[in-house]
């Protein structure tokens, strides 16, 4: 069902009467400082698309309304010339030819932006367009912790509303999730969450070749970070693994060990195998471009990093290579739920155990399930984790169909079935049965 006018009328209005003006020269957006320094061409829609999604969020607008508003604006700014906000010319280096390469002054586009979702608001109020959401069910859990670690380095997407945020206005389903794993600091994985999603949904073969999209992104991404990261001298790195699904299509792409998995009526199924340096293919190409890969309470490269794989890490490149892996899946219908999360929880939690943790928590609440990575990052730091933890749960079917299916086959086996062919844990569902 499209959202209705009288849904959308409430933040539409409020927002007006709070910003009744737009801004003038030298007022700051009401997101602050967020996106307000030097951008490349390619950053703009990221930057700006970003700090209006938490703004817009935070106002009591609806996902659906808020991705679909901040294309309109966006998409205005980009049709007007960007010279005009041009802040200075920079000298890169890119595979040992120089060029310029042209920043654009953050804080004047910020300002255009915010007046452009403005007007548009202003003109929706009076008449809204259709705003269709996903015809498939979507539920989501997202549970996320510092746990004992200084710095909360993890970051995550979840963009149920990817054919609004993009404009794509055809029959076709789209969901994008991800989740990123940061190390040597934070701004390589807030980069690939602001950006990385933007290059998947402006990408030429987004329609035609998603896989190809998806994939090819991270690369993207990786070489627009490095760019920033050696004009700003940033040496952080992070890992991501992301999900799109498009119709009846599940497409995954990845780099280093944060990982992606699915459950299939009660049975895990992996997907992936994520880049670390022992692994025989990641330890040969590391050695045939010069590097090494030796073990230093795990096996690291060139000594350092734990991973092979990765968005950032300027110094380590090309041996940390931005190069992702990618893979598509068909979904028939009987998929429960897809699983992202980083390597502080695969390190403590193995796929088979998230089927169970997840069915006892099902039990637990009576099919709720919008607690189930809440419940998955506990058992994470119960079994030692000390690392960050991010866990993202997509429900793919009701909760409650998913609780019904583990009874019924529960009641099954007490009939004298062979508790060989349950697609679910019998012991799991009667454990969490009598508590």
């Amino acid at each position: 069902m499209a959202l209705g006018a009288e849904a959308a009328a409430a933040p539409l209005g409020a927002f007006l009467r709070d910003f009744p003006a737009p801004l003038g020269p030298g007022e700051p957006p009401p997101w602050g400082a967020a996106g307000s320094g030097a951008l490349s061409r390619a950053e703009v829609p990221g930057a700006l698309a970003e700090p209006a999604r938490s703004l817009l969020g935070g106002r009591g607008f609806s996902p659906l309304l808020a991705a679909s508003l901040i294309h309109a604006a966006v998409d205005e700014v980009l049709r007007t010339d960007l010279t005009e906000f041009k802040k200075q010319s920079v000298e890169t280096e890119e595979e040992g030819d120089e060029e310029r390469l042209t920043l654009l002054d953050g804080e004047s586009l910020q300002r255009c932006f915010f007046n452009k979702l403005r007007d548009v608001c202003f003109e929706w109020q009076k008449q809204l367009p259709p705003l269709r959401p996903l015809k498939r069910f979507l539920l989501v859990s997202i549970h996320a912790i510092r746990n004992i670690r200084r710095k909360m380095e993890d970051r995550h997407v979840l963009l149920p509303e990817f054919n609004q945020l993009f404009g794509l206005s055809d029959d076709i389903d789209r969901a994008y999730f991800a989740v990123f794993d940061g190390h040597g600091g934070v701004d390589a994985a807030n980069y690939s969450a602001t950006h990385l999603h933007v290059n998947v949904g402006l990408h030429e073969e987004i329609v035609k070749n998603p896989a190809k999209a998806l994939k090819c992104s991270f690369q993207k991404t990786d070489e627009m970070f490095l760019s920033k990261a050696k004009r700003e001298r940033l040496r952080s790195g992070t890992t991501g693994v992301s999900a799109l699904i498009v119709g009846n299509k599940l497409h995954i792409a990845w780099l280093g060990d944060s990982q992606v998995m699915l459950v299939q009526q009660g049975n895990a199924v992996t997907l992936m195998e994520p880049h670390k340096p022992e692994r025989e293919d990641e330890r040969a190409r590391i050695e045939a471009l010069g590097g090494c890969v030796t073990y230093m309470d795990c096996w690291r490269v060139n000594g350092t990093l734990a991973v092979s794989r990765a968005i950032g890490d300027v110094c380590q490149k090309p041996y940390i290579s931005g190069d992702a892996d990618g893979d598509s899946f068909e979904l028939t219908g009987s998929e429960d739920y897809l699983l992202l999360a980083c390597d502080g929880f695969f390190d403590a939690i193995k796929p088979y155990e998230v089927v169970d943790l997840v069915l006892d928590h099902l039990m637990q609440t009576k099919g709720v399930g919008l607690k189930a990575a809440e419940r998955l990052v506990a058992a994470a730091k119960e079994n030692g984790s000390s690392d960050n933890i991010t866990v993202l749960v997509v429900f793919l079917r009701d909760p409650q169909d998913i609780l019904a299916d583990c009874l019924r086959d529960t009641k099954s086996l007490g009939a004298g079935d062979d508790a060989q062919g349950s697609p679910f844990n019998f012991l799991s569902c009667e454990a969490a049965a009598t508590q």
